[in-house]
């Protein structure tokens, strides 16, 4: 009687223990909690990506301003938000002692609850100007050329890009990586130089060649790439390394050597057009409307140091099957906090994802107190996200928090749901893939704004200071 009794007992408390587990195991949502979540970074510095009082859902009634988000309109997915781990990066991270440094690689690529959790990195195919000096991966002597590329290997930065990121990839081994060349082997060039010349076309293929060695030779080490853009900023052959590459000569390249050449590699790795400003959406249109370039290409990749964001929709409209990468943006020595938050965070991150972007970079991950490394000639003003002085003090400026307020939220496969500009309050909205709702708002006004936050019928009420950016998470 005793073990009738114990089976029935247990078979009574079965439906309850299944309730109990079903709860433990799902996060808080508005839909289960009616609370929102919020992180807030204020122009004064007195608030730095801060975790504030949850805020409630109610049906109450009011006069203010309203964003309504709405996830039955979908947009892009999202493939991460980061930043450039330039070589000079590299550099001044692996300065840090073993145990500093992988605290610090935690915070910034684990998804952890205290992490900023970067999804997306963008690196330099040989030298950026952020390096400490400039090199190709296949330097010959003056007046010597290689065209089997038999000299080609990954030189400085099997010293310390390669390693940084082996050590993230330890901790996200999902972390998507886009290679941007600044310049090629000079010899290469019709004019011998770092700076500025453009690729002779007797040397497209084996430029084309040269890339397919860097995607194999990275992943030899561990290293997937997952996206290449032929040339970062084509129009700027003033930095050094350089080169210029107009519309036409980009597309005869993808069309006639690099596609084909990936293609007999049975390479994946997406190749991305152009890598410049918004003033000039012309120049991946030119491409993308090539017939031969136009079948290799997956989309286009912008900075905005001149023209607006609202390029990146017009060459979306025009090809919208075609994919958006917003690919950088420097953070300067000479600008404030303030600015750059406001202007950042209103542009790139918002603004890029409101016009169909992918991705969100900012520039440089790190630099030391006196923003070097940089090539002669390169960037001297350049300022990462991270300063890391002689003393191994980490002082986390503005890149950090502008892009730690998608990334840390954000994960990649995230899609862009529907939201309204409620007059100075610049938004985006996103769904992860748990399910949870992401709000990013940047106060672009000039004094405090109170405003609600509708979702599903039901709404919050807040208040942003001027300047002041907000992450609101249900």
């Amino acid at each position: 009687m005793k073990n009738i009794n114990k089976k029935l007992q247990i078979l009574l408390l079965l439906p309850l223990i299944a309730v109990q587990i079903k709860c433990g195991s799902s996060k808080s949502t508005a839909s289960n909690s009616g609370k929102a979540e919020s992180w807030i970074t204020t122009t004064d510095e007195s608030s730095k990506l801060k975790k504030q009082p949850d805020l409630v859902f109610n049906s109450d009634v009011n006069s203010n301003q309203t964003i309504t988000v709405d996830a039955s309109q979908k947009f892009q997915t999202i493939e991460g938000f980061g930043f450039s781990l330039t070589g000079g990066s590299a550099q001044t991270i692996l300065k840090l002692d073993k145990a500093k440094r992988e605290a610090l690689l935690q915070e910034l690529f684990s998804r952890k609850n205290d992490a900023v959790g970067i999804s997306y990195l963008r690196i330099s195919i040989g030298a950026s100007d952020l390096n400490e000096v400039v090199f190709s991966y296949d330097d010959m002597p003056e007046g010597q050329t290689d065209l089997k590329l038999e000299h080609f290997n990954l030189g400085p930065d099997l010293k310390d890009v390669v390693p940084v990121l082996k050590e993230i990839l330890a901790i996200n081994p999902k972390i998507k990586i886009m290679g941007s060349p600044w310049s090629p082997p000079v010899w290469m060039k019709d004019n011998g130089s770092s700076k500025g010349g453009s690729l002779q076309p007797k040397y497209y293929q084996v430029y084309a060649e040269y890339f397919v060695k860097y995607i194999q030779a990275m992943k030899a080490q561990g290293i997937v790439i997952d996206a290449i853009t032929p040339q970062n900023e084509p129009l700027h052959p003033g930095n050094n390394p350089s080169m210029l590459m107009l519309a036409e000569q980009q597309a005869d390249f993808i069309g006639n050597n690099l596609g084909p050449a990936f293609k007999a590699a049975g390479i994946k790795t997406k190749i991305i057009v152009y890598d410049h400003n918004c003033n000039k959406p012309e120049y991946p249109l030119t491409i993308l409307k090539d017939t031969k370039a136009n079948p290799f290409v997956t989309g286009s990749a912008f900075h905005l140091y001149e023209g607006d964001i609202s390029a990146l929709t017009t060459v979306h409209n025009a090809f919208p099957d075609k994919d958006l990468y917003f690919t950088e943006q420097y953070t300067g020595s000479k600008s404030s906090f303030e600015n750059d938050l406001k202007w950042g965070v209103k542009n790139v991150v918002i603004g890029s994802m409101r016009n169909w972007s992918k991705i969100a970079l900012s520039w440089g991950l790190a630099n030391d107190e006196y923003y070097k490394p940089f090539t002669p000639g390169g960037c001297s003003t350049c300022k990462g996200a991270l300063m890391i002085d002689q003393n191994q003090n980490i002082k986390r400026e503005v890149g950090y928090y502008l892009i730690g307020h998608a990334s840390k939220f954000v994960p990649e496969g995230s899609v862009r749901i529907g939201s309204n500009i409620a007059g100075n309050l610049h938004n985006v909205a996103f769904k992860t893939p748990s399910g949870q709702i992401v709000l990013i708002v940047e106060n672009d006004g000039t004094s405090a704004e109170t405003f609600n936050i509708k979702y599903n019928q039901k709404q919050i009420s807040t208040t942003l200071n001027e300047g002041a950016v907000a992450t609101y998470v249900w």
